[in-house]
């Protein structure tokens, strides 16, 4: 990385410019298992403490890939993971698709910046779309989504909407919503509404046709809703009141509609 990467020009003054850059090793966090015992014994001598659970070290915790040696971060100044990048993954990622590696780093850097997370779904092989329309049909019964949300103050309500058409099944059917939160601070709470209700920005949702509340960073949650005639949803998706205002997280909705039959409008 410094030999090529961090050798640029261009990198280092876009990192100046945009960044506050900083370095740990995994051994002063704990990650070498061989080297605890040491550095316990140094910081003993030197009378020197470390706090694993400051924000900042545990947001580099919290970003760490399992058996990276190297791990490049951004993290927002909420300590939110934005952007994680193994190195040995970076590397190959760059010789397999032929890529420079000053470009796919500039990219994974802006990409940080503009919130599209990253390493965060690098477990995902399906396509993703990052719109915030999905239309169902008799070809396509099923589309996944990955978004981001934003934690408002409590009390308030700050959605990013997905539009969810399902006007194609005019009989009716089951939609289905599988939701994966990302592995940033905030949870996500999500409610779903008819596409002409206006949505709230205050208050508990009421005029939800059904919701899922308060599914924590990096677990799981399900809105199941049957309806009996084409239509179009709106789908709500916000931070949880108890995430703090401002934190931010992705996630990833696979969007689904069982259909009671087979009659679709054409």
């Amino acid at each position: 990385m410094r030999a090529v990467v961090l050798s640029d020009n261009q990198i280092i003054e876009f990192l100046n410019e945009n960044f506050i850059n900083i370095w740990v090793t995994n051994a002063e966090l704990g990650r070498t298992p061989s080297l605890r015992e040491p550095i316990a014994k140094r910081r003993e001598r030197e009378d020197k403490t470390f706090n694993i659970t400051d924000p900042l070290a545990k947001a580099i915790m919290d970003g760490w890939t399992e058996g990276s040696p190297v791990d490049c971060l951004v993290i927002s100044p909420e300590f939110d993971v934005m952007g994680k990048l193994p190195l040995n993954d970076f590397f190959d990622d760059c010789s397999q698709k032929d890529i420079p590696q000053e470009d796919a780093y500039l990219t994974f850097l802006n990409d940080s910046l503009d919130a599209k997370f990253p390493g965060f779904d690098e477990n995902i092989s399906d396509p993703l779309l990052t719109g915030a329309n999905v239309t169902l049909n008799e070809e396509n019964f099923e589309q996944e989504v990955l978004h981001i949300l934003r934690a408002p103050k409590y009390g308030d309500q700050d959605y990013n909407v997905i539009t969810i058409d399902a006007t194609a099944f005019e009989n009716g059917g089951t939609l289905t919503i599988d939701i994966r939160m990302g592995s940033a601070k905030s949870g996500g709470s999500f409610d779903l509404f008819d596409g002409d209700t206006e949505l709230p920005t205050k208050g508990i949702p009421t005029q939800a046709l059904t919701s899922v509340w308060d599914i924590p960073s990096g677990q799981r949650g399900k809105i199941c809703y049957p309806f009996d005639e084409g239509r179009v949803f709106n789908l709500g998706a916000t931070g949880t009141w108890f995430s703090g205002k401002g934190n931010i997280n992705a996630f990833h909705a696979k969007i689904s509609v069982e259909p009671k039959d087979l009659n679709f409008n054409k």
